[in-house]
């Protein structure tokens, strides 16, 4: 089935790779998002970083002259606060692995404890200060029997030092350890993206998934049924679409040749 764009009502955009690459914003960000204001098409920001806080990206996209609101920003940290909520009670003793992204989503309103003794439940995010002693309080909690959530797989992540260890590999670890699957709420499973259309108001068939990985962005659009579009400013080289088992719908070089094919969608062009 092609891409008709003109039918797309919500937006759904990865952020490194997409809107940025490390610390330099790419082409054409401010233009889509003037575009989807001027439509009325409600959009997001949504990654897996679990580490910020929403006002964190939002003080990071502002340094780059992008003045978009932390309501716009969604990581698999807020995802995994709005999972848990709707999965376990309040005041549900929590055990997490994480930084601030994390711990804010979870104990910011009250709503969980924290309890390293008794957890019922185990999360874990990246942590660029995780000690052994934190990992071991984890697995222990684990093995009497806590649920275990990931905020996402990722085992590595860029860096200006190069590729640095992710969520993923905290959780590769946790789980090597204990023989217990977590609970993953980032991409590419579904969970985040359906927490990221119920906060725009979007529904599967009319939301679109524009980002540049395909092992998280495309597949996790198609397991949510939603439309994709890669774009070839992050880490995916056009030449391996054509093996991955989950394709986009279509492939753009970056946001100003998909802002400039939309403009012609909505033109009847």
């Amino acid at each position: 089935m092609m891409l008709n764009l003109s039918t797309i009502r919500t937006v759904l955009f990865d952020m490194d790779g997409v809107v940025y690459r490390g610390k330099t914003l790419l082409p054409g960000v401010r233009e889509m998002m003037e575009f989807c204001d001027q439509q009325g098409i409600g959009y997001a920001c949504i990654t897996n970083n679990s580490s910020r806080t929403p006002q964190q990206f939002e003080q990071k996209l502002e340094k780059m002259g992008i003045a978009l609101p932390s309501s716009h920003i969604i990581s698999s940290a807020q995802a995994t606060g709005y999972y848990a909520r709707a999965t376990y009670p309040r005041h549900t003793p929590v055990y997490v692995i994480g930084m601030d992204g994390l711990r804010e989503a979870l104990f910011g309103d009250g709503y969980f404890v924290s309890d390293e003794q008794h957890p019922d439940l185990v999360v874990v995010g990246v942590d660029m200060q995780v000690t052994y002693e934190a990992l071991k309080t984890g697995c222990l909690a684990i093995r009497r029997g806590a649920h275990f959530i990931a905020s996402n797989t990722d085992r590595a992540f860029p860096s200006e030092e190069g590729l640095m260890p992710g969520a993923g590999a905290l959780v590769a670890f946790i789980q090597a350890a204990t023989d217990v699957e977590p609970f993953v709420v980032g991409k590419p499973q579904p969970t985040m993206f359906r927490v990221a259309m119920e906060v725009c108001g979007g529904c599967p068939e009319t939301t679109l998934m524009v980002g540049d990985r395909l092992e998280t962005d495309m597949a996790g659009a198609h397991h949510a049924g939603l439309r994709s579009v890669l774009v070839l400013t992050g880490v995916t080289r056009r030449e391996q679409v054509e093996t991955s088992p989950y394709p986009p719908d279509t492939v753009f070089d970056g946001l100003p040749e998909l802002l400039a094919e939309w403009k012609q969608a909505l033109a009847g062009g």
